[in-house]
């Protein structure tokens, strides 16, 4: 069964786009990263498999219940981060972490406790005086107290230290591990291609490329550098061209003999040809759609 199954979902706001026709399917037990700037429609999607928000069309199941009809079942198997954390003013963390709890029926102390060590998350400090890290420390607890099957998590990281970073994903590794599958929206490619299996790219509202994280960033796409070339040929396959200190590279996304035919015109004294990293095949894909 997949965790999570979308199908040509659409939201608009007026006549403003949220996101259009999107399908997308992640399997039970994945860690699957969805990548995208601000605005492409990222948190949208998750309000809409939430329940938050209504779509325009489309449907959705969320651990093989109806966005539209089951929103209570989905929110108690649900972990959620969103990526604006506010809760109320004048209460203790320790308040607020039994006030998530109890709305869930469930007794999390000892898991609370455990998360808020792990974390350095101090309870007895009232919301307002923590920073903008620390209330996101919170909302992770919020998130992973009650153990639940699915992680949905909107751009978790903002406003952590490096540290707390690492640990926070140590503890989703392991929750993975035991079968929980993760749904991770974020803007910060490296953290996707660390951690994440597979991984979506969103832009404009709308899906652009949907594979492994291997797959993505082994793609036809490759990284060609050049040293001592005095001259480049042109092409409209060469996207993201440099050249600084005698040395040029360039991403190519044309067939490798087209490339072996054309560098064989030019003058260079050495080459190399790699795979390119994830934050470069993300870009190669939204260039594409902006000609597109």
């Amino acid at each position: 069964m997949n965790a999570i199954e979308i199908k040509n979902l659409t939201k608009y706001y007026g006549k403003s786009r949220g996101i259009i026709d999107l399908s997308l399917s992640v399997e039970k037990g994945d860690f699957f990263g969805f990548i995208g700037p601000n605005g492409a429609g990222k948190s949208t999607t998750i309000r809409l498999l939430l329940g938050l928000i209504n779509a325009t069309s489309g449907d959705a199941n969320v651990l093989g219940m109806d966005i539209k009809t089951k929103q209570t079942e989905i929110l108690k198997k649900v972990g959620y981060l969103s990526g604006d954390t506010t809760f109320y003013r004048g209460m203790k963390v320790k308040e607020i972490l039994k006030l998530s709890a109890d709305l869930r029926g469930i007794n999390c102390k000892e898991e609370a406790e455990k998360l808020c060590k792990r974390l350095d998350l101090d309870v007895n400090k009232k919301i307002e005086q923590l920073s903008l890290g620390n209330r996101k420390k919170v909302g992770i607890v919020c998130a992973l107290q009650h153990r639940p099957e699915l992680y949905i998590l909107d751009e978790p990281t903002s406003g952590l230290d490096p540290l707390i970073q690492h640990e926070f994903y140590a503890i989703l590794q392991e929750r993975n591990l035991e079968g929980a599958t993760i749904f991770l929206s974020s803007h910060i490619l490296s953290e996707v291609s660390r951690y994440c299996k597979n991984a979506a790219i969103i832009r404009d509202g709308k899906l652009l490329a949907c594979d492994s994280v291997s797959n993505l960033s082994q793609s036809d796409i490759k990284r060609v550098t050049l040293k001592g070339a005095t001259e480049i040929f042109e092409s409209d396959n060469i996207r993201n061209l440099k050249t600084e200190n005698g040395i040029t590279s360039f991403l190519y996304g044309g067939k490798a003999d087209t490339l072996i035919k054309e560098l064989s015109k030019i003058s260079f004294n050495d080459i190399t040809i790699t795979d390119p990293d994830l934050d470069e095949v993300f870009m190669h894909y939204y260039k594409k759609g902006d000609e597109e």
